[in-house]
């Protein structure tokens, strides 16, 4: 690969960077394309800002992500994704750094490297398009140069028979027979020659359209290879979008199971207690019945004999005035 191949390769890498980030709200994005001087160290840098530590994870998490499945490269090392202050992603010929926005100030990179050469995005790829445009006019001036020779050259080398003819002398042929035949026979032969000179020419130019043709299926092919690898990332997010969709409602449904079962247990837990008290009452009620039953009981018991003893008591004391004394039974007689 030349010089301008790799600077190509670099720049459309550095684009799917800035698309991510952009994708997930990276602030003031800017792309530092360096020194010479420092092309040891990388030649690109891309600097972009977030709000918070899970942005500044979800960015570059995100770039590795795009780079990996649309180009198949992965970084060199990664640093910083643990506090999440400033992470560093290094592709050798360009360095991704995702700062914090009161990290980047503190930092001020873009004051460090004042000799690079600043870049925005919309810059970024209006340079993408003016190379692209630059290759394809490359490309056309090569094959209108291709073309022209290639119809040509076979008129040269059929022209380029006539020694053939002059081998061909009559010497020889004049110990073994006359002259005049063989005047004839090299007439023949330059003919022949005439005749060979016409043929390639609508050969050669009937080989030119099918090279044509496969040049245009080569870039039909390419133009769809393109638009499918296009469409792979949005497919992905869709996709990824999806699945948190599902998690979420899957997540939700739990959340509810769960509400139900804690009211449902709750319900079961306010029954059982409301059941107990009954069940006490009930008991108490009971208990203060059957003593109420035992006190008539032993009160019915206790009646019979006071009434016995009343009696006895009566009787007696009947008993005691109808019995006459001794006195009175002497002053009576």
């Amino acid at each position: 690969m030349t010089v301008k191949q790799d600077r190509e390769q670099t720049l459309k890498l550095v684009q799917a960077a800035v698309a991510a980030c952009e994708d997930k709200k990276g602030v003031d994005t800017r792309i530092l394309e360096l020194d010479p001087a420092d092309s040891g160290l990388t030649d690109f840098f891309l600097i972009t800002s977030a709000t918070n530590d899970r942005q500044t994870v979800a960015i570059a998490d995100e770039i590795e992500l795009r780079l990996k499945h649309t180009f198949g490269v992965y970084a060199h090392s990664v640093e910083g994704r643990r506090t999440g202050e400033w992470i560093l992603l290094d592709y050798v010929d360009f360095v991704v750094h995702v700062f914090l926005a009161e990290r980047r100030a503190f930092y001020d990179i873009e004051r460090l490297r004042k000799s690079a050469k600043p870049f925005t995005p919309a810059e970024l790829d209006e340079e993408l398009k003016k190379d692209l445009s630059a290759k394809t006019r490359a490309t056309r001036s090569k094959k209108t140069t291709e073309e022209a020779p290639a119809v040509e050259a076979p008129v040269a080398e059929k022209t380029a028979v006539k020694p053939v003819a002059k081998k061909t002398t009559a010497k020889p042929a004049a110990k073994k027979t006359a002259i005049k035949p063989a005047a004839k026979k090299v007439v023949i032969k330059k003919a022949a020659t005439k005749k060979i000179v016409v043929k390639p020419v609508v050969k050669k130019a009937t080989t030119t359209k099918p090279a044509a043709k496969k040049t245009a299926k080569v870039v039909a092919k390419k133009t769809v290879t393109k638009k499918v690898a296009a469409k792979r990332p949005v497919a992905k997010k869709v996709a990824a979008k999806k699945a948190v969709a599902k998690k979420t409602i899957v997540k939700k449904a739990a959340i509810k199971k769960t509400a139900t079962k804690k009211t449902a247990v709750k319900k079961a837990t306010l029954k059982r207690a409301v059941a107990k008290k009954v069940a006490v009452k009930k008991v108490v009620a009971k208990k203060a019945v059957a003593k109420k039953a035992a006190v008539k009981k032993a009160i019915a018991k206790k009646a019979p004999a006071k009434k016995t003893l009343q009696k006895k008591t009566v009787a007696k004391k009947v008993a005691t005035k109808k019995l006459p004394t001794k006195k009175t039974a002497r002053k009576k007689r």
